[in-house]
């Protein structure tokens, strides 16, 4: 019976909810720049986290190893492509 009902993925929804409730209260409630822009960078990479493992099943498979080091490495493409464009548009290096 535990087989019929996909326990995991509504859990993921129900998380993904939470989440998107948790962002939306940065609009509504009278909060800083930094802490709203803290709020909504947190539950992001939560929400991405869960949107990868919970439905797009990245632990799942034999080669997860490979997948992971593909995020990883994504991950750190974009961050060095933000990085260097503020450096040298917005700090003037």
């Amino acid at each position: 019976m535990s087989e019929l009902f996909p326990r995991k993925q509504v859990m993921g929804f129900v998380f993904s909810l939470v989440l998107t409730a948790a962002a939306l209260t940065v609009y509504f409630m009278d909060v800083s720049f930094v802490v709203g822009i803290t709020i909504l960078l947190v539950t992001a990479f939560v929400q991405a986290a869960v949107q990868l493992v919970g439905f797009m099943h990245v632990g799942e498979s034999e080669d997860k190893t490979m997948i992971y080091m593909n995020i990883y490495y994504g991950i750190a493409i974009a961050l060095f492509t933000i990085f260097g464009t503020l450096l040298i548009l917005v700090w003037d290096m």
